[in-house]
């Protein structure tokens, strides 16, 4: 069963207000957060400098893996909504339908949720003790106007914020190669882990979590001028631009900063400090902390824009095939001013919700889940879906790369969090009825 209306074949044909640099800047905004300036501070209570940097070019290499899945998904479907539309297509609309609604409810809403508030907390730490779920709310609501009022105003919003904060991991990343050390370091982890793999294996799953985003072009394909060729191009260069800047990072984080000093990071949800903020303060004192804190209010800026503005093409998509009410599909030349204002509306709900944190970890292993399925997907689609283009071999390769590390992650976090298992079974029976009360109104 395939998903086809005049609408969605419509809006394909149109041009869009998106070129190849501006979706290299939204993958590279999807990306980058604070993670990159924590993890290495958790890894380096079992692991030595040389696992640590290991563990970032894998994750690295997984993360160009997917890409390159989701590049020939792109090519074969050149349309928005990510795993949504990829899922339709490649397998049933009931797929697409259940990773739809997680992105709805927690793929966007949840992560821009945080990353508002992490940016509201930054800029406390600078400007004065203030509230920081007063300030988060004020963040996504003025973000929601920006991205609602109109796609060149959504471009250029999106545009200067990934410059700022590209101009910010350049920064760093120069200030660390001229002042830091420059030897390799020689310290070892306090404490040596009972099982190395094991100790590996769970320290990629915070390089897996910093690495995400890397799909972000997927979701709003129809907004680009050459999907088939820009939105491949956009997924691949932005993954390897970022894969560059982390291990850069990451090699200044373990070169000036010993285990001692990196346990600041389990401070970081009262005290707001990141592995960044250390090395910055031993280069330039007190100012380099503070230009810190709101380098890093910066990027969560970026990434809560970029959420917000990918994660409404999901929506409008589904409203075009009938799944969602029909006033969030938006009108062409315009963006899905109802959608971006429902993700808003989500995301300034769930601030005020403590189980944020909760959720997300939560939910994790589903996003993970579904990414996987669009790899496997494309050697369902040789065998089972002759309407579309046969994916190519080196793109099979690299699913099969992907999808084998995504069950190995899956299996460890099952493992680790056994509530997981009824919680994802009652979200699915959930969007199983859901999908059975709107199939016949899509159909």
């Amino acid at each position: 069963m395939s998903i086809q209306n005049s609408d969605s074949r419509a809006s394909a044909s149109d041009g869009g207000f998106l070129d190849l640099w501006s979706g290299v800047g939204l993958v590279v905004a999807n990306m980058v957060g604070a993670g990159v300036f924590l993890s290495a501070g958790f890894m380096a209570q079992e692991l030595s400098p040389g696992w640590i940097l290991t563990a970032w070019g894998i994750g690295g290499l997984l993360a160009m893996a997917g890409a390159r899945a989701y590049a020939e998904a792109a090519v074969m479907i050149p349309r928005s909504g990510g795993e949504y539309r990829y899922l339709s297509e490649l397998f049933h609309p009931f797929l697409g339908y259940l990773a739809g609604w997680a992105s709805l409810l927690v793929g966007f809403s949840a992560p821009m949720a945080v990353s508002a508030f992490a940016a509201a907390a930054f800029a406390s730490a600078v400007f004065g003790p203030s509230d920081a779920r007063i300030g988060a709310a004020a963040l996504i609501a003025a973000l929601t106007v920006f991205h609602a009022a109109g796609l060149r105003l959504s471009k250029w919003t999106q545009n200067g914020l990934v410059i700022i904060k590209g101009l910010l991991i350049l920064a760093f990343v120069a200030l660390g190669l001229s002042l830091g050390e420059s030897q390799w370091p020689s310290w070892a982890p306090p404490s040596a882990p009972p099982n190395l793999a094991l100790s590996f294996a769970s320290s990629l799953f915070f390089v897996a979590y910093a690495f995400s985003g890397w799909n972000a072009a997927a979701y709003a394909s129809e907004e680009f001028q050459a999907p088939r060729r820009d939105v491949p191009r956009a997924m691949l260069i932005g993954c390897a631009l970022v894969g560059i800047a982390y291990l850069l990072v990451n090699w200044i984080l373990v070169v000036n900063l010993s285990p001692e000093r990196a346990q600041v990071v389990f401070e970081y949800e009262e005290a707001r400090v990141t592995l960044g903020h250390l090395v910055a303060q031993d280069f330039l004192g007190e100012r380099g902390a503070r230009a810190m804190s709101l380098g890093i209010a910066a990027l969560m800026v970026s990434s809560s824009s970029a959420m917000l503005l990918v994660g409404p093409r999901v929506y409008a998509e589904m409203a075009r095939d009938g799944f969602l009410p029909s006033f969030l599909r938006g009108t062409p030349g315009a963006p899905p001013r109802a959608a971006v204002v429902l993700q808003g509306t989500l995301a300034i709900a769930l601030l005020y919700l403590h189980s944020v944190g909760e959720l997300l970890s939560n939910v994790a292993g589903v996003l993970v889940f579904f990414s996987a399925l669009v790899a496997v997907g494309l050697f369902w689609a040789r065998r089972r879906r002759p309407n579309l283009e046969t994916p190519r071999p080196r793109a099979l390769v690299a699913a099969a790369i992907y999808a084998g590390s995504s069950v190995w992650m899956l299996y460890n976090a099952f493992k680790a969090q056994t509530g997981l298992l009824p919680w994802i079974t009652i979200a699915a029976g959930a969007a199983l009825v859901g999908y059975a009360l709107s199939a016949k109104r899509a159909s």
